[in-house]
């Protein structure tokens, strides 16, 4: 069985989910970044953490990945012209939407008060802005890439999740629509129970 260490409204969500849909059982451990839970498996202390038997992995991205690739779940097969499709839009996203996501974060609340540029905000809202605006040209459907669900769809929903929560605007119907029928899945739902049980 793995371990996920992580909060619910973390990237740890992003595991949880997938874990849900591929149907792997797991233990959720609830430990914030710089856990003395997480320091002892992940010196960087940023969640989420998978342990796998002896294995601990860090990183929501790279988790994902090596889910995907051992159960051969939410991915097209390593080689394949569609799997270097879902990974330039995985990639995209993790560059263009979580990077600029996490950094608004960080000049809102993660960083010292004093370390913290308020202005990086706004550029970081107009920046989502225009990227997720551009992804919605690539959107296929029903998923993201077409007819497969993928790695990258979890990815996305939870961008979009977090960017509502920050009260970024999301300028998308298209993918607004798309995110609403995705959180309706029985797996994101689980979510919502876990998340009560903390």
């Amino acid at each position: 069985m793995y371990k996920v260490y992580g909060s619910i409204p973390s990237r740890a969500s992003r595991i949880l989910w997938m874990l849900e849909e591929i149907g792997q059982p797991y233990e959720h451990v609830k430990a914030g970044p710089r856990d003395p839970q997480i320091t002892a498996l992940n010196l960087s202390g940023k969640i989420p953490v998978l342990v796998d038997g002896d294995a601990v992995i860090s990183d929501s991205s790279a988790i994902m990945t090596y889910l995907a690739d051992k159960h051969g779940a939410l991915t097209y097969p390593a080689g394949s012209l569609e799997r270097a499709a879902q990974d330039s839009v995985f990639f995209t996203m993790l560059d263009e939407l979580d990077a600029v996501l996490w950094i608004a974060a960080r000049h809102t609340f993660v960083l010292p008060e004093d370390k913290r540029a308020p202005q990086v905000s706004e550029t970081a809202m107009w920046e989502f802005d225009r990227n997720l605006q551009r992804l919605e040209k690539q959107f296929k459907g029903p998923f993201l890439l077409g007819e497969k669900m993928t790695i990258a769809d979890i990815l996305l929903v939870h961008c979009m999740s977090w960017a509502r929560g920050a009260r970024f605007s999301l300028n998308s119907d298209v993918l607004n629509a798309y995110s609403k029928e995705m959180r309706n899945r029985p797996g994101y739902l689980k979510l919502a129970e876990l998340a009560q049980k903390s």
